[in-house]
């Protein structure tokens, strides 16, 4: 097991997930070096947790490698006992293939992908000196299926989630203190949906609207319970945390229908996102 102690550092902390991780490990006696683009909203989570925490703030664009070897080097300095390591920030694009373009693609996986690459090579050194320590990756349930219209997010989650497998496996054949698990939440009420961004080939504004208004309907799951989810994962070094009942039934289904999913999903979600 791990044990949630010492520091953890936590990206895309000012909202969502993030968010919610740095106040359920905050209450558990963690200190928190927290990064995000948004510092105000870093420094008024900061304020909510309080003072009975030794928190640090970093202006963090994940995009940009030099920002986050820079976050690791301040985060544990900041930090000696900085254990736990959560590359969590992302982003999410609207459109199809055909109505996104190479510019739009290479900004979600700077962000979503190769964040998450970069986090894991600039505090992996530090972690191997400790005797216990953890990276925790998110990905996505669309890491295990890959939805119409979801093109260039679903490569990123699936990239992030053969990355960790294989740094997970070669952490293991070392001998390596380090455990690593990859997160796939299901719908969390986050939003993700709201801010993200739109191809460049999508004309219909009602479009955009329709596809909010169904994953906010068919997002169940809160920001805490996410939280608490994978903040149990750790706690049992499991390797694969999955979130929610939407997202354990997508992964069976991928199970017994590797190559048919999508028909009967499309079905089940159009159910949910009608909220039956």
């Amino acid at each position: 097991m791990t044990t949630i102690r010492g520091a953890a550092a936590i990206t895309g902390a000012a909202s969502g997930i993030g968010r919610a991780l740095a106040i359920e490990l905050a209450r558990r006696g963690c200190d928190l070096a927290l990064a995000d683009r948004d510092e105000a909203g870093l420094k008024m989570l900061a304020a909510e947790i309080g003072r009975d925490r030794n928190i640090s703030v970093h202006r963090v664009d994940v995009a940009e490698a030099g920002d986050i070897a820079q976050f690791a080097a301040d985060a544990i300095a900041a930090h000696p006992a900085l254990g736990i390591v959560i590359n969590n920030a992302g982003v999410a694009l609207m459109g199809s293939f055909e109505e996104i373009d190479q510019a739009q693609m290479e900004w979600l996986f700077d962000i979503n992908f190769w964040g998450v690459v970069h986090g894991t090579r600039a505090f992996l050194p530090h972690l191997k000196t400790l005797g216990e320590a953890h990276i925790v990756n998110l990905s996505s349930i669309f890491g295990i299926i890959a939805p119409p219209g979801q093109s260039a997010y679903a490569a990123a989650k699936f990239a992030v989630r053969g990355f960790s497998e294989s740094v997970r496996h070669e952490l293991a054949v070392a001998g390596s203190p380090v455990r690593l698990s990859v997160v796939h939440p299901g719908g969390v009420a986050t939003a993700i949906a709201r801010n993200s961004r739109t191809g460049v080939g999508v004309t219909d504004n009602a479009r955009r609207a329709q596809s909010i208004e169904r994953f906010e309907n068919a997002a169940k799951t809160t920001p805490k319970d996410a939280a608490l989810r994978i903040i149990r994962g750790i706690e049992k070094n499991e390797p694969r945390i999955l979130i929610g009942n939407d997202a354990r039934f997508m992964d069976l289904l991928q199970r017994f229908r590797p190559g048919t999913y999508w028909a009967p999903l499309q079905r089940k979600l159009e159910k949910m996102a009608k909220g039956k």
